[in-house]
């Protein structure tokens, strides 16, 4: 492809441009050059296929925990829960009940998922300790499971997080696992606390405390740096996308892989058609800038609808589902990508409602479309 050959080219001049707009660049300043050059070597290729799914272990209900945890104004009678776009088939269940936890993963591998990437906050809290009943019901169903870590704070509360995960639950025979090292996701919000170079010493100081290393998966696809988002509303703005695609080489050089959370800010408002022509395009567009040495990840949304959330105010990038045509539409523009991993925003984010686990609007809709996909998509021949 032409524009993948651009990119390369665009890709030899960025170590020289870093040095003249260091300044512009805000966070990465200089240690960005010291990103590219120390991160150059981590190759990662060969990638087994995997079909993994975003899971929120938040829920709580009386009958188990003692109280309402995530749930708000729940009426079971009518099945409708305040805080949810949707009624889960399932009621409002708690996420430490171990026969939903069972149920969750038998349905997930029956449609194909190989595991699920687990919301995670801090040690000890509510979400960390649903993780022990996961790993143990995984390990029966043959899934594997992950962290996504939300939020750090400081570079040091992050070193502590990251290796607290994988103390506790890294040599679990469920987790996830890339050449034997256990893989992390970190989500943006975490990235944007401490910066790249904060998470380029995280990555540096966990591969030297941890035996053996960590595999570490950022959220900075279609990265964007705030420091030059004005320079998008001015004539300027292709300098602008200039800088910014430097900052995201930057970004992908910091980890072993990329993916992002939620498409919804590009398929908002949008028909399916328009959906599958701009995400088939973009969905290329990002793997040729990733290149083929890092952990690619595309992810697909059945839709998107946060309106329930007071705190949220509209306008908000709603992304319909039509009739689950958004969800097999993204599924295919994935497919023509071909990433080393599809993720799925999300299994049960239920207040965003993007959920797949059947629920009493759509039944189990996008469980059946999944199954399908991810077997076409586990099919195709590896990218190298």
């Amino acid at each position: 492809m032409l524009w993948c050959l651009a990119f390369a080219i665009f890709a030899s001049l960025s170590l020289a441009l870093v040095i003249v707009v260091g300044p512009i660049l805000g966070k990465l300043g200089g240690r960005t050059l010291a990103i590219f050059m120390a991160k150059r070597d981590v190759s990662w290729d060969n990638v087994p296929r995997r079909v993994l799914a975003f899971y929120y272990p938040w829920y709580g209900n009386p009958r188990v925990s003692g109280e309402w945890f995530h749930w708000s104004d729940v009426d079971e009678n009518n099945k409708r829960i305040g805080s949810s776009a949707h009624y889960p088939i399932l009621g409002p269940y708690d996420s430490h009940d171990s026969q939903v936890i069972e149920q969750h993963l038998l349905w997930a591998r029956e449609a194909g998922i190989d595991g699920f990437i687990v919301s995670w906050w801090r040690p000890r809290d509510f979400h960390d300790q649903a993780m022990p009943l996961l790993l143990s019901a995984a390990q029966r169903f043959g899934l594997e499971i992950s962290a996504y870590i939300e939020t750090v704070g400081t570079k040091e509360r992050a070193l502590e997080y990251v290796l607290y995960l994988l103390r506790s639950y890294g040599g679990h025979p469920a987790w996830l696992r890339l050449e034997r090292k256990p893989v992390i996701f970190i989500y943006k919000r975490a990235i944007d606390e401490i910066g790249l170079d904060g998470w380029f010493w995280v990555i540096e100081k966990t591969n030297r405390l941890y035996e053996g290393g960590a595999v570490f998966i950022g959220d900075v696809l279609g990265y964007r740096l705030p420091q030059v988002e004005w320079l998008f509303r001015t004539d300027f703005w292709k300098i602008a996308e200039f800088i910014n695609n430097v900052a995201f080489k930057g970004a992908v050089s910091v980890f072993d892989g990329v993916h992002t959370y939620n498409v919804t800010e590009l398929t908002a408002g949008k028909s399916a058609n328009q959906i599958w022509n701009e995400m088939k395009e973009t969905f290329s567009e990002w793997l040729c800038s990733v290149g083929k040495y890092r952990i690619s990840c595309l992810t697909v949304i059945p839709g998107y609808d946060d309106s329930k959330l007071s705190d949220r105010k509209p306008p908000r990038p709603i992304t319909e589902r039509h009739e689950g045509q958004t969800y097999r539409v993204l599924w295919e523009a994935a497919i023509v990508a071909n990433p080393d991993w599809v993720l799925i925003t999300s299994w049960n984010e239920w207040h965003e409602g993007t959920e797949i686990e059947p629920s009493v609007e759509f039944s189990d809709r996008e469980l059946k479309t999944t199954a399908v996909y991810s077997r076409k998509f586990k099919l195709l021949e590896n990218k190298n």
